[in-house]
């Protein structure tokens, strides 16, 4: 029986696919229901025996005895003639069970039947991925660099499950080769053309918040609380953080001694900047903390608009913002507010507002100029043409011209 490859079929399946016992009876059990149906009409009448230690099968068929000539349905009754021919000593009215071998069906029989086997295993296999990893979104997974393409590479994981990672979803800093051993968060799951396509993220925030359940265990217990992560992938992140327990530093903790913990994750994340800051329902104060490293003077905020307005004195104006913009742009993503800086002038201290200057510098500079803190004429000139140019998106050139402009405003 089993070198029809029908039952090994099945235990290869059972082997290295990890499908419990009960569904896997229940696959061979419905296939074999089908051939019998085809063969015999019906299938009641008839038992499947299945051991799935060892791949045996048999099926038992039972028929009532009747008188010859009196046998109305040869699919659930047998003549007395025949049944004679099973066992010696049926008489009628008994119940006569024979066994029926596989190759009873024919050839044809079975290797259709072995196709439609193979489908189900693999259609069983496809919907026992999609259901683990349904359930293991926002986890984080280890696998191993399979292919790499231009938009997207392809994962295995230690099942040889594949996995997708999309070039939108890994860091900027981030470079893969086949081999490579990758770690990312389950981003969702979806199902194409009755495929499971798995998306996993390095960029996603919930891989941040995993990484530190990982590094600190006063996390992973729940005595800290992540209260939200903002994240600019390969560059900066925010991490809120908060303990019910006033025994613990949240921030400590999270960083570790001399950053120990930390260490570990910015590495994973190519080097990106962490900050954690202490949660806290004053909003004032948490947008204060939010803007670290800069020291903020006063700050007025407008509920309503969801804005806030914060005044620096002229050094903290670059810190406040941050390289690229991102520090501001993630406190406001942290905080849920729009933050507006100002510097404030000091005393005796002479400044011009770039708006007066709309005459000679076009407004999408002086705008340009404006989103990395430069509100005012001697802002602009405290920094090198190099940090401006690094901060903006303005050529060299035209930077000169507009320093030059402003100088000629003090001469």
């Amino acid at each position: 029986m089993n070198n029809i490859n029908l039952i090994d079929s099945f235990q290869e399946f059972k082997d290295f696919k990890n499908i419990d016992r009960p569904t896997m009876m229940s696959v061979l059990e419905d296939v074999f229901r089908s051939m019998l149906r085809k063969k015999y009409g019906t299938d009641e009448n008839c038992d499947i025996i299945v051991n799935t230690d060892n791949g045996d099968l048999e099926i038992w068929r039972t028929r009532r005895v009747m008188e010859d000539g009196f046998s109305e349905d040869d699919a659930l009754e047998v003549e007395i003639a025949e049944a004679k021919t099973i066992d010696p000593d049926l008489e009628v009215g008994d119940d006569a069970i024979e066994q029926v071998t596989l190759e009873s069906f024919g050839r044809r029989a079975i290797l259709a039947a072995r196709q439609t086997l193979v489908s189900k295993i693999i259609e069983l296999e496809k919907d026992e991925v999609y259901k683990k990893y349904k359930d293991r979104i926002g986890e984080i997974v280890s696998g191993e660099v399979y292919q790499v393409w231009k938009k997207e590479m392809l994962v295995m994981d230690d099942d040889g499950n594949e996995l997708i990672l999309p070039k939108t979803e890994q860091i900027p800093a981030d470079f893969f080769k086949k081999g490579d051993n990758v770690k990312a968060v389950v981003l969702r799951v979806d199902m194409q053309n009755n495929n499971p396509r798995i998306i996993i993220s390095r960029t996603a925030p919930s891989f941040l918040e995993r990484l530190f359940e990982q590094e600190v265990p006063e996390v992973f217990d729940g005595l800290i609380t992540i209260k939200n992560i903002v994240r600019e992938p390969g560059e900066r992140a925010k991490v809120a953080v908060e303990s019910y327990d006033d025994r613990i530093d949240p921030v400590g903790a999270c960083v570790g001694m001399k950053g120990s913990r930390i260490h570990g994750i910015v590495r994973e994340l190519k080097n990106e900047n962490i900050d954690v800051i202490n949660y806290t329902n004053n909003l004032s104060l948490y947008i204060q903390r939010a803007l670290s490293p800069a020291k903020i003077t006063s700050i007025k905020l407008d509920d309503e608009t969801k804005r806030a307005s914060v005044y620096l004195k002229s050094d903290q104006v670059s810190l406040a913002i941050g390289k690229g913009g991102y520090n501001i742009k993630l406190a406001g993503k942290l905080t849920g507010y729009e933050i507006d800086v100002y510097r404030e002038n000091e005393e005796n201290e002479e400044d011009v507002d770039l708006d007066e200057f709309t005459d000679e510098i076009e407004d999408w500079i002086i705008d340009e100029l404006k989103a990395v803190g430069c509100d005012t004429a001697k802002s602009v000139l405290n920094l090198s043409v190099e940090d401006l140019v690094k901060r903006t998106d303005l050529e060299e050139e035209t930077i000169k011209d507009v320093i030059n402009i402003l100088k000629s405003e003090f001469e």
